[in-house]
């Protein structure tokens, strides 16, 4: 029996992020899974652009022209945040399967909108939160089923990177709340560390539900709209605690890592490297990793074979809710220059909060936010909303 013929996929979004979907597309194409058809985008590539080794492919400016001239099955949107309802509309309409870049949406009810559409359709469309394809959430998951860190406390997530000027430098969008009247929402908890958000929700089992309340810490040391320096605490919808304290302005980066608290040990996760350890009293730490599916080729299986696919919409809907608390919540305050080390760098103007490494740490192992911990440095910028609001 001869094998499937590849499914043909067109590139939306060829610049910034666009170039790492390109590279992860190269091991896909010459296992022969699909085939790049094409690429879309308002700026063509420059001469003598090989496309990550994909070479000379056909350029296409509206997206519409371009799934009816290349026939692709399945549209790969990596684009700016506004834009991905509208687009994921065109692709779906078009009768093209959407594989769309996180976050979902730019606001609540644009998911919502999303949804429907794709309910309507009757195609796929995948998020692309591809850390909820790594099979250690379902390990960690069956841990807490299992009883193996005791009663389960709560969840506590962690993330310490660093990003210069340059990163809010490389388009307009980047670290805006909104821009030409349309929301954006381009946060560290909804962008950068929105795979921390999501991931922590699946572990805890809630992540198609809205939560019971989200309470907020949005801060920015960087001089942009949206937050950099935050922390968020929410209940799910039977009642765990589930936090999450990030910082793009850190003294080192570091892996983000959730950690699951029991009363008789802790599950460290960190999902970026697909790795598990177990830490329980009067036993050495156990460490596993996990294979990982790509949600591209889960998306194909899916095509040819009926498979479930890995993130939905619907898989994100409790993000959303928190996404849109965000959305919705008070400006971020700025984080007082007495509190930073701004120094100059080849790659940028860089910004390091003083003890913000620290104050993150203690945030997911005590489940507390900013504002409980060093109210002093972190006031009253807290936001609190229940589900929906």
């Amino acid at each position: 029996m001869s094998a499937p013929a590849p499914v043909p996929v067109l590139l939306v979004g060829l610049h910034g992020h666009g170039r790492h979907h390109l590279r992860a597309l190269r091991a896909p194409v010459a296992a022969g899974l699909v085939r790049l058809v094409g690429v879309c985008d308002q700026r063509p590539p420059e001469p003598g652009d090989d496309l990550e080794g994909h070479g000379p492919l056909p350029f296409h400016t509206d997206l519409g022209e371009a799934i009816d001239a290349t026939g692709a099955r399945i549209t790969l949107l990596v684009t700016p945040i506004h834009t991905h309802l509208p687009l994921a509309r065109v692709a779906l309409e078009h009768g093209s399967h959407v594989l769309l870049e996180k976050p979902t949406t730019a606001t609540l009810a644009e998911f919502e909108e999303l949804t429907e559409i794709a309910e309507r359709s009757g195609l796929a469309c995948q998020i692309g939160f591809q850390s909820l394809g790594s099979h250690a959430v379902a390990e960690v998951r069956r841990m807490i089923a299992d009883g193996t860190i005791g009663r389960l406390r709560g969840i506590g997530g962690q993330g310490t990177w660093v990003r210069t000027s340059a990163y809010y430098d490389r388009a307009p969008w980047a670290g805006r709340r909104r821009l030409d009247g349309r929301d954006v929402v381009d946060g560290a908890l909804t962008n950068p560390f929105a795979h921390a958000v999501a991931t922590a929700l699946a572990v805890a089992g809630a992540g198609e539900e809205a939560p019971r309340s989200v309470e907020l810490d949005l801060f920015h040391a960087h001089p942009i709209e949206s937050d950099d320096t935050s922390c968020l605490r929410l209940r799910t919808a039977d009642g765990t605690t589930v936090t999450v304290a990030v910082t793009l302005c850190a003294a080192h980066s570091e892996p983000p890592r959730l950690i699951v608290h029991g009363d008789l040990g802790r599950i460290d996760l960190d999902y970026t490297l697909d790795r598990v350890t177990v830490h329980r009293p009067g036993k050495a730490p156990a460490t596993t990793t996990h294979p990982r599916t790509p949600l591209l080729e889960n998306l194909v299986d899916h095509l040819r074979t009926g498979a479930p696919l890995i993130v939905p919409p619907a898989a994100t809907r409790a993000f959303m809710h928190v996404l849109e608390a965000v959305r919705t919540a008070p400006d971020p305050a700025p984080v007082s220059g007495d509190h930073q080390e701004v120094t100059r760098t080849p790659e940028g103007t860089r910004r390091i909060v003083d003890g913000i490494d620290a104050l993150v740490h203690r945030s997911s192992q005590t489940l507390s936010l900013f504002s409980e911990l060093d109210p002093v440095r972190y006031p009253a910028a807290r936001s609190e909303s229940a589900a929906g609001s």
